[in-house]
């Protein structure tokens, strides 16, 4: 399967990611998170292929988090209801998410991408 690169463009975070998948040949399909927002069920396989809770997907530096109060409300909510509220906006999930099905990164790390993608 191919890496699916979810990223933002205008992200410089995703820009990084990018340039390191980049100058390590590393093949991908670029998504852009906005246009074509993960599902609910997407969400759901990733968040249990990487193993980190499920408060790490959200972006928690954007501004719809700040607008949305989730800092406060993530703790009060279903994960049920986290992942519809992920799947309902591509601004609210931390981005880059990198995975080929099995696998899961998100952020930009490169120890990380060394470790994982590499």
């Amino acid at each position: 399967m191919t890496i699916q690169f979810i990223n933002y463009p205008k992200c410089t975070t995703c820009k990084k990611a990018q340039k390191w998948l980049n100058e390590n040949d590393i093949a991908y399909e670029d998504v852009h998170i906005v246009e074509q927002t993960p599902t609910k069920e997407q969400l759901e396989n990733y968040w249990k292929a990487s193993g980190v809770e499920l408060k790490k997907f959200f972006n928690t530096s954007g501004i719809k988090y700040r607008e949305l109060g989730l800092k406060d409300k993530l703790a009060e909510m279903t994960e049920d209801e986290q992942l519809e509220l992920l799947a309902s906006d591509g601004m609210l999930i931390k981005r880059p998410l990198v995975t080929d099905g099995k696998k899961v990164t998100l952020g930009f790390k490169e120890t990380d991408f060394n470790t994982v993608w590499k």
